[in-house]
């Protein structure tokens, strides 16, 4: 980023969305969804260093399906009753021109594990939009309902978050 990005940012919900595909039916079929509302907010320091969080809205998910949706949101997996929400924590990025690397946690249905992220940053008419994909594994955040070896280990998630000063 550059000395101007120095300071506290907060997610543009307008221009901010999460997305999530998982492989389904032993490999064959792919399902793909969206997640509703997305907050958050980070802080670039002076010496470049970024943290933050996102707020991922999990209650309000939508693969297209009501029942698998109902099936998602229930405690076999995001468990939305008790979690309403994803939060990732950023608390360490490096930046290769416009090419970020990252790392922190990602909690979902009452767990808490490690995650890495990559993605594209770029800056335009005072926002910053971080575009980034992480695999997650979805056993380790207790989501092991998998009826007959249906489902596979991981899920991959895409984060558009557009920030604007805060």
């Amino acid at each position: 980023m550059s000395e101007s990005s120095v300071g506290a940012w907060v997610v543009d919900p307008a221009g901010s969305s999460a997305t999530f595909a998982s492989k389904t039916f032993w490999g064959l079929t792919t399902v793909r969804g969206t997640f509703g509302g997305l907050a958050g907010a980070g802080t670039v320091a002076g010496d470049g260093t970024v943290s933050g969080e996102l707020v991922i809205d999990a209650a309000q998910l939508s693969t297209k399906n009501k029942v698998r949706d109902q099936h998602l949101r229930s405690a076999d997996f995001f468990n939305v009753d008790k979690f309403p929400a994803v939060v990732v924590r950023i608390a360490s990025t490096t930046r290769d021109g416009d090419t970020v690397t990252g790392a922190g946690t990602i909690e979902a249905g009452g767990q808490t594990q490690p995650i890495t992220f990559t993605g594209r940053v770029a800056e335009s008419d005072g926002a910053v939009t971080l575009t980034a994909g992480a695999t997650v594994d979805h056993r380790a955040l207790g989501m092991t309902w998998n009826r007959l070896g249906m489902l596979a280990g991981t899920a991959k998630g895409s984060v558009t978050a557009r920030f604007v000063r805060g």
